[in-house]
């Protein structure tokens, strides 16, 4: 009797492909990497040809591998389809959940993918905003849960990460060697905006103020740009930009926690899920990707 593709040989073979690494495609696919490597060896041995190109830096497919991914996400989609439609929940009330603004645009869409993928029946209502904002929307029970950024300090919730605050400039800018020195920075009430002017008066060292924003995006931009240096979280440092360290001359700076809050009796299985997609979103390896 001929081998027979089977579904989760085809979804072992799209986490790989989607997470570039077999170790994450195992985690993904919650096996362990010697039994990822056996399935995509029976997957090879169905098709009759090599799927990957081996040696070289990073996996590569080859044009069996190719041909054979298309078809892959089109079986998968179907099944994952079939499965919502026969489970397919009850409406029930929207799922209000906050999330800082500088992880909209980012981790929020693959957030939602993952969730959709359980819960496609659920509305879900987001609110992108700074962290006090979401921290007092939470308080006022106008959301069930909430991503915040903290200073460090002790939180009653759940810490997702803990992300090095990090001096950051332009890739092909030298802003950092001007004096005083340009600095781009939140408006006041941020910590990181404390923590930035008392290290700099600490070491003596000139600067100027030359931009602040109560937006990320805003602050992000006029560091990329190689106007000033700022002050970001490593995981919201945007392409082109790289972090000066205590041997460029800069002072190594406090670390802040990214912290999953829940609303006080809130509860219910679709916001396990949500809490589970927030956690997978956070991991290091999903950030670097």
């Amino acid at each position: 009797m001929e081998p027979r593709l089977d579904s989760d040989l085809l979804r072992t073979f799209v986490a790989i492909v989607d997470s570039g690494s077999f170790t994450r495609a195992a985690d993904a696919v919650r096996r362990t990497q010697s039994a990822v490597s056996m399935q995509v060896k029976k997957l090879e041995r169905i098709v009759g040809r090599p799927l990957f190109l081996r040696g070289g830096r990073g996996l590569r497919l080859t044009a069996e591998g190719e041909a054979l991914l298309g078809d892959a996400r089109r079986v998968l989609e179907l099944l994952d389809q079939a499965a919502r439609s026969l489970r397919a929940e009850t409406p029930q009330e929207p799922l209000r959940i906050g999330i800082p603004e500088e992880y909209g645009a980012t981790l929020l869409p693959r957030v939602l993918a993952r969730f959709a993928a359980a819960h496609a029946a659920v509305e879900v209502s987001l609110q992108c905003a700074p962290s006090p904002a979401l921290a007092a929307a939470l308080a006022r029970r106008e959301l069930d849960a909430a991503v915040v950024v903290s200073d460090g300090e002790p939180v009653p919730g759940e810490i997702l990460l803990h992300d090095p605050t990090l001096w950051v400039t332009s890739v092909h800018h030298l802003a950092q060697e001007q004096e005083p020195l340009p600095l781009a920075l939140f408006d006041r009430g941020c910590w990181w905006r404390d923590w930035a002017l008392r290290a700099l008066n600490r070491q003596g060292r000139a600067y100027r103020v030359a931009y602040s924003s109560a937006s990320i995006a805003g602050v992000a931009a006029v560091i990329a740009s190689g106007l000033a240096v700022g002050v970001l979280g490593r995981s919201t440092m945007p392409p082109g930009t790289r972090a000066l360290l205590p041997g460029d001359g800069f002072a190594a700076l406090p670390g802040s926690n990214v912290v999953l809050l829940r609303g006080s009796g809130s509860a219910s299985t679709a916001l396990d899920s949500m809490a589970e997609a927030l956690r997978g979103a956070f991991r290091p390896a999903a950030l670097e990707g």
